[in-house]
């Protein structure tokens, strides 16, 4: 697949304002990425998000902002969807193992194709509901993109991590409500600000532990 050069401008334009180290088959490979979901999104709807330099801003910079917090080297994203924020961090991350998990098939089979088209190894496509979902071996985070409340990603994903995973909730506004309702056998472990260059509006992400 051609990369469309003005998307790269464009992602070069927001990785300016981002502290990453981004090699050239990095942005190429997250700009083919965008270029999928505007191919598939006509015929399998992945995302309300039409514009492709929309999506860098809002699909692409707003999942790799995470990458230099990822601690660990197995993670799974929960209710991936199309494959976010999994599949950028599986790009700019080659080291780690990232399985995405949805229980739609059509997302599945997207993220399936991605990861055939963009050569990503390291992303193991699942359908399956969350709470159904069983590997043997714990996961050293959890991370959850709009998926649901906190409350309720830990209570469907608890048994993914043991006591030295992390749930990594990422989140809009700072989600005070929320974080009153996390069970007693969990706690917060720390609340970083996002900023996503471009983006008009609040990002956090809230990492928590099992006690």
């Amino acid at each position: 697949m051609l990369v469309d050069s003005e998307l790269l401008a464009s992602l070069d334009d927001g990785l300016a304002n981002l502290s990453l180290s981004v090699s050239l088959t990095q942005k190429q490979n997250l700009v083919r990425f965008v270029q999928l979901i505007d191919k598939w999104n006509k015929a399998y709807n992945l995302t309300s998000v039409r514009d492709p330099k929309e999506m860098l801003v809002k699909h692409i910079l707003d999942s790799i902002v995470v990458a230099p917090l990822l601690q660990g080297s197995r993670f799974i994203d929960v209710g991936t969807g199309p494959g976010l924020p999994g599949i950028p961090l599986a790009i700019m991350r080659p080291d780690c193992e990232f399985v995405l998990l949805d229980s739609l098939g059509k997302r599945v089979r997207f993220i399936k194709q991605v990861a055939h088209e963009l050569a990503l190894p390291n992303v193991q496509a699942v359908q399956c509901r969350v709470e159904e979902f069983q590997q043997g071996i714990p996961f050293d985070a959890v991370l959850s993109r709009a998926f649901a409340s906190i409350k309720d990603m830990l209570h469907w994903c608890q048994h993914l991590v043991d006591s030295e995973g992390v749930f990594l909730a990422l989140k809009g506004q700072f989600p005070g409500e929320e974080m009153d309702d996390i069970p007693a056998n969990f706690a917060v472990s720390e609340v970083v600000k996002l900023d996503v260059p471009g983006l008009d509006a609040q990002r956090h992400l809230v990492k928590i532990r099992k006690i």
